[in-house]
Parts: C-alpha cells; structure tokens; sequence
C-alpha cells in the first residue's frame, strides 16, 4: 500500500510518499480503508519533538472504509463507514490503511462525506470537553475564544453558541469576518487590540494554542472565573500548569486540559454535524502525494480552520 513515513534522513520534510506493507488487523483490530485524513498539532509536534510512531506514520483523525475486522471485533463489519481518532492507537492514518482498536472508532452519519468527518475528532473533541468539563459553561454567560480561527478555536465558537454563550473571539484581521460567520458576537484584532484592555470580563477564557499572558487573563475573568488552556508548545503547558496552579488560589481558576478520545464525545459531535449544528471550518485541501506540504503548512499556524488530506475519497 502507499503511505507517507517518517524517515530522519529524508530531507527537507523528513516525510517519504512509498510504497509498505500493508497492516494485517490483530484479533481486537479493524482495518480501515483511508478517505480523508486531517492534521493535527499532535501530528506535527509529535514529529518535532521526535515521539515517532512504531510504524513510522502519522495522521490520527482519519474516515475511511472497514476493509476488515479481527474476530473478537463486535461493532464493525466489512464496509461499514467509520470515523476515527488514532492517537490512542499509534496513529498511522497517512496511508491506504489503517488498524485501530473498537474504541478509536464510531460509525459514520450517512449525511457527512468522508472529508468533513475526518475534520472533526481531534479539535471538536479538545473544543467541547474544554467548554464543557474544564470550563462548566452555561447558557447566558461571558466566554472569550483566544486563537478562533483554527481547528480548535473554530469549533469552540460554533459549540459555544450551541451552548448559548455570548462569545467574544480573538484573532488576526483576515479571520475576523470567519469568526462571526461562525456565530461570535464581538470579535476583536489581536494586531490592532488588547483583549485584556478595558474592564471587560469574562466567565470562561478558553487559550488556544498561544503564549498569552497569564496575570492579564486572570485579571479579565470575573470572580468565579476559569481560563483553560488547550495544546501549545511545551514551555507553554508548562508555565500553565506551574504558575497556573499558585494562580489558582480562590474562586478562579487557571487551568490545563489535555483532551481524551471519547467515543461519546464524538458521536455526539457527529450527530450535530450531521444536523447541521456545527460544521467543520476546512481551510486547505492536499492530495496523499504532498501530505509533507500539509504538515508543514499546518505547523506554521496560519491556516483558518482545519488542513485536510483526500486521501482516497472516491476510491
């Protein structure tokens, strides 16, 4: 089969588009004929900080096509269309195939094509488990979105309407127009404004993948407020968890959230896709060819909304 492989002396990307073996599923595995797969930062920073997958490929939000299941396997069968997060797994979606345990999969809604649902594990599951179990969000309160314009930042703007919140979303300029078709109410141009200037506060403050300063974030929660923190570059969780904790003396709380799979999350997720609830921001497609492209392009943090690669969404 054909898969794109991490191999140290490839330069510059260090990812080869070649031709391996294919997976054979364990007893308690599916095997999944890959249609789309989106990249993540978990991706890209995995590779960065050389934590490499035992088969040397990358990509954990995938959609695809049971091909095949091992005997113990009770949920799928052959040709049933599925949805899935692999990092539990040793990821490997970058390829014509994929193994994966009963528990990184859901079935696919009929009315969601393969390139939308491979959008959605990752960064909706971060999203909703950051608004609702970090952040306890309630209907009629004052949330704040730093860095909406993202996978992550992107979904949170559309759940948190769900959730009826008034929203409040941070970005650059040429996103600001993205985030209030998505449903914030104020957005403000974090290259033109400070979003801790004013007397302004908050309930929850959701951190998306930045550097921001903690002491000012407190500063704009309300009393029983909360800042929560999701992904970032290492030096950034740790300064959250480290100051954060002395920081969180009292009714407010400066906290860090790192997301689990949870197949509940994700079915719930889909099913309000599939309504049309939400809908997964797609910034840029790439071909299976030049996925070395899409991790760069994603890791260089510009892109609005998530980076997807068609692998086979025909075949």
């Amino acid at each position: 089969m054909k898969a794109v492989v991490y191999n140290k002396s490839a330069k510059p990307d260090r990812l080869v588009y070649c031709d391996v073996e294919k997976p054979a599923p364990k007893d308690d595995e599916v095997l999944v004929r890959i249609r789309a797969v989106s990249v993540n930062a978990a991706d890209y920073r995995s590779m960065k900080m050389g934590m490499i997958p035992a088969r040397k490929i990358f990509g954990a939000d995938v959609s695809g096509v049971v091909e095949s299941a091992g005997k113990n396997v009770t949920l799928f069968r052959p040709g049933g269309e599925v949805v899935g997060e692999l990092s539990g797994c040793g990821f490997g979606g970058f390829a014509d195939f994929a193994v994966a345990t009963e528990k990184a999969l859901v079935m696919k809604p009929a009315g969601l094509s393969f390139v939308e649902a491979a959008a959605i594990p990752m960064a909706s599951m971060t999203a909703l488990q950051a608004l609702r179990n970090k952040g306890n969000i309630r209907q009629g309160q004052e949330i704040l979105i730093l860095g909406s314009s993202g996978g992550v930042g992107t979904m949170a703007i559309q759940l948190a309407r769900h959730f009826g919140a008034v929203i409040t979303a941070v970005c650059s300029t040429r996103n600001m127009e993205q985030s209030r078709s998505l449903g914030a109410d104020r957005v403000i141009d974090y290259t033109k404004e400070d979003f801790t200037a004013g007397n302004r506060k908050y309930d929850l403050i959701l951190a998306v993948n930045g550097n921001y300063p903690l002491l000012k974030c407190r500063k704009a929660l309300k009393p029983d407020g909360r800042y929560v923190l999701v992904g970032g570059a290492l030096s950034q969780i740790f300064k959250a968890i480290v100051i954060g904790k002395p920081l969180s003396v009292g009714r407010k709380k400066i906290l860090f959230l790192a997301a689990k799979t949870d197949t509940g999350d994700l079915n719930y997720l889909l099913d309000l896709a599939a309504r049309g609830i939400i809908k997964p921001v797609i910034g840029k497609y790439f071909s299976a060819e030049t996925t070395a492209e899409a991790m760069k392009y994603a890791a260089g943090g510009h892109s609005s909304g998530k980076v997807v690669i068609k692998w086979n969404p025909e075949g």
